[in-house]
């Protein structure tokens, strides 16, 4: 039987495979209970444009402190990060790789605000 950890790579990874063959860049989410990790990784997977993360120092001081991380509203401020800083480098198309999470909660809060903040997927 599959642990857990496994049954979400498993998940991740045909969204991987399409992904890699549409050649555009991927904004990719990863998870844990206390943090959220975005980053956008170049259309030929072979190099990491931007990143933005709760384990940032500033982001944590305006979280207000530890244990912040891990809810919907860090999440949003994530999206809107990593949108500008995809912006910043000149990327303004991304498919979108939930690496096996669920569409929902942190991980759609993340996606939301990055649409909003003008980032198209």
């Amino acid at each position: 039987m599959l642990t857990k950890k496994e049954q979400r790579l498993r998940r991740s990874r045909q969204t991987r495979v399409r992904i890699a063959q549409q050649g555009i860049a991927r904004l990719t989410v990863n998870r844990t209970n206390l943090h959220i990790y975005a980053s956008v990784i170049s259309g030929d997977g072979t190099k990491v444009l931007a990143s933005a993360s709760t384990v940032e120092a500033d982001v944590r001081k305006s979280l207000g402190g530890a244990g912040k991380g891990g809810n919907a509203a860090a999440a949003q401020i994530i999206g809107k990060r990593i949108a500008e800083k995809a912006k910043a480098v000149g990327v303004d198309k991304v498919a979108f790789d939930r690496a096996g999470f669920a569409y929902h909660g942190r991980v759609k809060a993340l996606a939301d605000a990055a649409r909003e903040a003008g980032l198209q997927f």
